[in-house]
C-alpha cells in the first residue's frame, strides 16, 4: 500500500466528511466531497474550514506517495465563491516541483 492509501486507511476525519478519493496518483490527487447542513456557517454557506479540510486532503495524497511522512510548512487558499448545503466540491492537487524536502503544489 502506497504512503496515501495507507493514511487515507486511518483518516477518520476525512471519512468522517464523507470524503471520496477520485484519483490518488503520485503528485496528483482529487478528492470529492458533498456538503451536508452539518458543513454551514451562520450565513447557510458551507464554513471555510471544510472547504481548507477537503484541499489540505487532495494535497496530502499527492505529496505522500511513499514510506516517508510529508505533512504542509504552509499552504493558502482563496474561496473564490459560496457553496450550499447538496452541492458538490471537487478539490483537485497537483505537484508543481519538488527540491529536497521541499514541494510545491497547486
Amino acid at each position: 500500500m502506497s504512503g496515501a492509501a495507507d493514511m487515507m486507511a486511518r483518516d477518520a476525519a476525512s471519512a468522517l466528511l464523507g470524503m471520496v478519493v477520485v484519483r490518488a496518483e503520485p503528485g496528483d490527487a482529487v478528492v470529492s466531497m458533498r456538503v451536508r447542513e452539518d458543513m454551514l456557517n451562520g450565513f447557510a454557506i458551507t464554513h471555510g474550514g471544510f472547504v481548507f479540510t477537503l484541499a489540505d486532503t487532495a494535497f496530502a495524497i499527492a505529496c505522500n506517495e511513499d514510506e516517508f511522512v510529508t505533512v504542509a510548512a504552509g499552504a493558502d487558499i482563496a474561496f473564490l465563491a459560496a457553496t450550499r448545503e447538496g452541492d458538490g466540491l471537487t478539490a483537485t492537487a497537483r505537484r508543481r516541483t519538488v527540491t529536497g524536502r521541499a514541494g510545491v503544489y497547486d
